[in-house]
């Protein structure tokens, strides 16, 4: 199955030492996108970051901005993070009765609009409206906290999307996040993803620059192994 794009990894600051946000954006240079997980506290137990960090990363940073919004009533929230410039703003859809919508308001603030659904949560009831949005982000752990063991029975959905994207010509970047390393990027790859989400084999290693050419490698072996 081929992929859209060249393989993209995005570091997720969520493992970034937020006391020097700055300087850990700066050591992910040359990653395609830089991943940033928003939590409410509702949606999901853990509380992280808001719009004014974000605002604040847009000045540090030429690296596209993915926004995971993991919080509840994402038609409020999500449009004022495309208004600032962030360049891809997922939304979960089981935090939302009308994605459609939600999607278009991105959109129309000037953003990619990105659907999140959970290991449980079946793709099934959404592919009917996959070419309403630029991203579907397969959560490959329960959203909430960074450092989970990836699930590998999540890459069924991201087979089926793959499918679904090739077949129907649509131009969607099928994303996953959630335990990304070198053990399960190629697998991953193989299934279909284009966009790999990385937090601690990103920022917790020496180099976390090299860490993204690493795993930029390895997705593409994968790929060679789904040829």
């Amino acid at each position: 199955m081929a992929a859209v794009t060249p393989p993209m990894i995005a570091p997720s600051i969520l493992s970034a030492d937020f006391a020097n946000l700055s300087s850990e954006v700066a050591s992910v240079a040359g990653s395609d996108w830089l991943h940033v997980d928003v939590m409410d506290a509702h949606f999901v137990p853990n509380l992280t970051l808001g719009l004014p960090v974000v605002q604040s990363l847009l000045r540090v940073t030429d690296i596209p901005l993915d926004c995971h919004l993991m919080i509840e009533d994402p038609g409020r929230w999500a449009p004022p993070y495309a208004e600032a410039g962030a360049h891809n703003v997922t939304f979960h859809a089981e935090a939302t009765d009308d994605p459609v919508a939600v999607a278009k308001d991105i959109r129309a603030a000037g953003a990619r609009a990105g659907l999140s659904v959970k290991p449980g949560t079946p793709i099934d009831d959404y592919l009917a409206i996959l070419d309403q949005f630029d991203t579907v982000l397969v959560m490959s752990v329960e959203p909430g906290f960074g450092g989970q063991s990836f699930i590998p029975g999540v890459l069924d959905k991201v087979r089926l999307l793959r499918d679904r994207v090739d077949h129907g010509e649509l131009r969607i970047l099928v994303e996953i996040d959630g335990g990304i390393n070198d053990d399960t990027i190629e697998q991953a790859a193989e299934a279909g993803v284009d966009c790999f989400v990385a937090g601690s084999a990103v920022y917790g290693t020496a180099d976390p620059a090299l860490a993204v050419q690493k795993l930029r490698g390895l997705a593409e072996s994968g790929r060679d192994e789904a040829r």
